[in-house]
This record gives structure tokens, sequence and C-alpha cells, in this order.
């Protein structure tokens, strides 16, 4: 929880941490003011206070002091010190679940729902339920008792089974969450979209999500489909315990593989992205044309920001459905 949140955490940093990195910034960066100000008999004294700081950094950090510029810096005394607990974490995890989250936490837009401002009225707004779900399962620490799913798996403390089950809601309103804000983004971007399209289909008759009804790229419509694999299920661990993103782009490659005869025709691309926000690199591609493309039409240059954390609150809170769904109701 301690670690910024672009390396896995909370942001809720650790003031023991931050203030000898803080300090050892400053007297370095003072270093030449004082000597001009203090007499040479002074200035010469070695400063005990930087000594005792330097000696909790090497503690924190464990690596080498910054040296001339590079000493004015706090983010170059603070980066050791995460990349050091980062390690830290890795080498003590035996579980591959645990393993699995913290790679993914670590990648690039897994936490943007954090970032996001709570309005109601776009839809970036979590409850308290969906918060304390999110952070618990980002932390991996206990959010439920153990207790038995009604599809009959047993459900441990930290509760990631729904997310995978395949009897829960939330996969299916998750799904449909997501294709709806890629169409209203493609309409906001004025590039005509429709959802699910009839004349677009598998040789199985399933078809894909959407497709652009004006050519995308080099004269081509573009069409996609969303999947969303659970970066801690069983049959994903072998991959996402080695890689961040590894079920998102294991996921990818068989969706476009089973949409291979489109691609005569149409561009298509993949909407990857995993329960605990790992995106495939395709995928993150995309997104991040689709905002330019906003961008172009609105003026506003964070549109790419703005989708990303609505794609990141939507798991979110589709996450937290998912994990309601392993309880058993009275009825039951």
């Amino acid at each position: 929880a301690s670690l910024p949140v672009r390396d896995g955490g909370l942001g809720i940093r650790s003031a023991v941490m931050l203030a000898p990195l803080a300090f050892l910034a400053s007297a370095a960066g003072t270093t030449e003011l004082q000597a001009h100000i203090l007499p040479p008999s002074i200035s010469i004294i070695p400063d005990k206070s930087v000594e005792l700081a330097l000696v909790a950094w090497s503690v924190l950090a464990q690596s080498s002091t910054p040296v001339g510029t590079n000493a004015f810096c706090q983010r170059n005394w603070d980066a050791p010190c995460i990349q050091h607990i980062k390690n830290k974490l890795l080498e003590q995890t035996t579980d591959q679940r645990d393993r699995a989250r913290l790679l993914a936490s670590q990648s690039p837009h897994s936490a943007d729902w954090l970032f996001a401002l709570p309005l109601s009225s776009i839809g970036l707004r979590l409850s308290n339920e969906a918060v304390r779900v999110s952070v618990g399962m980002r932390l991996g620490v206990k959010v439920c008792e153990e207790h038995q799913c009604p599809c009959g798996a047993t459900v441990d403390i930290k509760g990631t089974h729904g997310l995978s089950c395949r009897r829960s809601a939330g996969r299916q309103q998750r799904h449909s969450a997501l294709n709806d804000i890629l169409v209203r983004a493609m309409h906001v971007a004025q590039i005509q979209a429709a959802k699910e399209p009839s004349g677009l289909s598998r040789r199985d008759g399933k078809r894909p999500d959407g497709v652009t009804l004006i050519p995308w790229s080099r004269g081509r419509c573009l069409t996609w489909d969303i999947t969303v694999p659970d970066t801690v299920a069983t049959s994903h661990l072998d991959r996402t315990s080695l890689a961040a993103g590894a079920a998102a782009e294991h996921a990818a490659e068989l969706k476009t593989a089973k949409y291979a005869d489109l691609l005569q025709y149409y561009d298509f691309v993949a909407v990857a992205v995993e329960t605990f926000g790992a995106w495939s690199t395709s995928a993150l591609d995309f997104i991040k044309t689709l905002g330019r493309r906003i961008t172009e039409v609105t003026g506003e240059k964070l549109e790419t920001a703005y989708l990303l954390q609505r794609l990141s609150v939507t798991i979110q809170r589709c996450n937290a459905v998912c994990f309601a769904g392993s309880f058993k109701s009275d009825s039951n």
C-alpha cells in the first residue's frame, strides 16, 4: 500500500521512508549555498544529520548513492527504495497468484481507476463496497471468509474465484459495459459504429462485438471483440506469474485466430484486458489511438486518460459484482 500507484501500490507513502531521502535531496541541493554562507572553518565540518540520513537511506535502498546533480532530485533517492521493496516482495512471494497479482498491479494503466474523479454523473464513482473489494484484491488481503460459491467451488479469503466463475453474472455485465463505452467513444470521435453487426460472423455463427461503419485506416473498416481473462485464474497462472499482461496477450492471439476469416476485408483488434487491469499491447495501442481521435474532435488533450479511466473503473465495478455473485442468496 505504501508504494506509488504506478508501482503497484495505493500511493499511501510512508513518512519513515520519505523523510531521509527528502532531507538528503535538500542537503545535496543546498551544499553550494551553505559553502557561500558559512565560514570555511564551519563548512568543512561533517554534518552528522546527513550521515545518519545516509545510513537510514542505505538500509531502505540497498543501492549506490546518487552523485552530482542527480542527488538534487528527491525522485533519484526514492526510486532505489521503491525498486528494492518491489524486488523484495517478488522474492518473498511463493504463491503464483500473489506473484501474478503483483506483476499485473505494476503494469501500465492497471490502476487508472485510482486516478478517476468519483463523479456519479458520468459513471466514475465506485461504491464503498466496490472500493473495498478492488483495494483488497489489489493488495492481496482478506476480503471475505472462506465459503462455497453457488457453483460448488470453495472461495478462499481473497475472494477472487468470482472473477472467473462461469456462473457469475458480472462477467456478461462487464463485457457489455466495456463495449458500450467503446461504441460511445467512437461516436464522440465522429466515427459511426455499430454493436454486434449481423453481417459479420465466424464459421460458428458468433459475431464480433462491434464494427466501424466508415473506414478506420487504409480504407478499411475496423471490427473488434472484447475479452477479459482473469489474471489469477488457475488456467492463466503459468503465464501471468511470469509476465504482466500475459493472459491478455494470449487471449488476444486466440481472438485474432478465431476471426481470421474477417482479416481479408477488415482491420481487427482484440480488446483484451485482464481483471487486474493489465492490457494486451494491441488493445492498449487501439485505445490510445481512439483517445487521440477524440482529442482531434474535442480539443481536450486528456481524452485518452479519461477513456482509460472509464474502462478501468468499469472493470473494477464489475469485479465487485462478480465477487458478490460468489455468495449464496437467502433464497438458495
